[in-house]
This record gives C-alpha cells, sequence and structure tokens, in this order.
C-alpha cells in the first residue's frame, strides 16, 4: 500500500472515532472511555510510525518539507501529552470531554496541514515505487507499535 494512502485511511479512521466521541451521550461515560481508550492506541501507533519511518523519509526525498516535519513532530509531542492524561483520566471527571475536544482540535489542525500542504509535495518527490515500499515498512511498524503515548520518540523531545 502506499504510504500517503495507509496515513489517510489511519485519518479517517481516527475521525470517524472522534464523530462517535461528539455523538455519545453525555452521561454514557463507559462509551466515552471505550472511544478514547482506541484513539489513545490509534493515534500512539500512529505517531510512532510517521515519527520514525515517513517523516525521516520525507525530509529526505523532499528536503524543503523539512520545517513541516519539525512543525508535526511538536504537534505530536502535544498530543501524546493529552493522549496520556486522558489515558489515566476518569471518563466521569469534569475535564474530561474538554480534553478530548482540545485534542480533537489539534488533530484535525495536524491532519489538514499534513494532508493539503506537504502530502501532495512529499507525494511528487518519493514516486510511487518509494511510497509503496514506505507503505510496506509503515504497514509491519504499525503492527507492531506500542500503545503507550509517552513512549513515542516526541514525547521526551
Amino acid at each position: 500500500m502506499d504510504g500517503i494512502v495507509l496515513l489517510r485511511e489511519d485519518h479517517k479512521s481516527v475521525e470517524k472515532l472522534f464523530k462517535a466521541f461528539e455523538k455519545a451521550d453525555d452521561r454514557d461515560f463507559a462509551e466515552k472511555r471505550r472511544i478514547v481508550d482506541q484513539v489513545i492506541e490509534e493515534l500512539t501507533a500512529h505517531a510512532i510510525i510517521e515519527e520514525e519511518i515517513f517523516y525521516p523519509a520525507a525530509r529526505e526525498a523532499a528536503p524543503d518539507t523539512k520545517d513541516h516535519v519539525l512543525e508535526s513532530v511538536e504537534e505530536h509531542h502535544a498530543v501524546v501529552w493529552m493522549l496520556s492524561e486522558l489515558a489515566d483520566l476518569d471518563a466521569e471527571d469534569e475535564r474530561f470531554d474538554a480534553k478530548m475536544t482540545v485534542l480533537m482540535e489539534n488533530v484535525r489542525h495536524h491532519v489538514e496541514e499534513e494532508e493539503n500542504d506537504w502530502f501532495p509535495e512529499v507525494r511528487k518527490a518519493m514516486g510511487r515505487n518509494r511510497l509503496r515500499e514506505i507503505g510496506d515498512r509503515l504497514e509491519e511498524a504499525k503492527s507492531t507499535a506500542t500503545r503507550e503515548p509517552l513512549d513515542v520518540p516526541s514525547a521526551s523531545e
């Protein structure tokens, strides 16, 4: 699979979870917890494979994307810390929905920048064969990636 297609599919999957959270009944704490736990797992694995495989490859293939990559890593830093806080926060805590809302805003912004501002540039620089190779590596790494937000490299940067 094409690496950018794989990352976009991850984005769509997380967006579906965000919409499910937004539609969940305010008092259905078990459902909200279930959704947030899935968001934590998916976003953590996604951040790992982007930081360890995709971003270095993108930066090498399209050196002009350096600033986009650096900004994305900083956005990941904020997101993984929010994920770790959500993991430890009771769904009935008054801050739970607010923290999830801020997370969704940050991730939506991040996705929009990646997909609109620099994925096209990376696609052009890498070409089809390289993107398929990267996609295979991303897919393999995703299956074994950590699900612990603070184990993502950007968490400690």
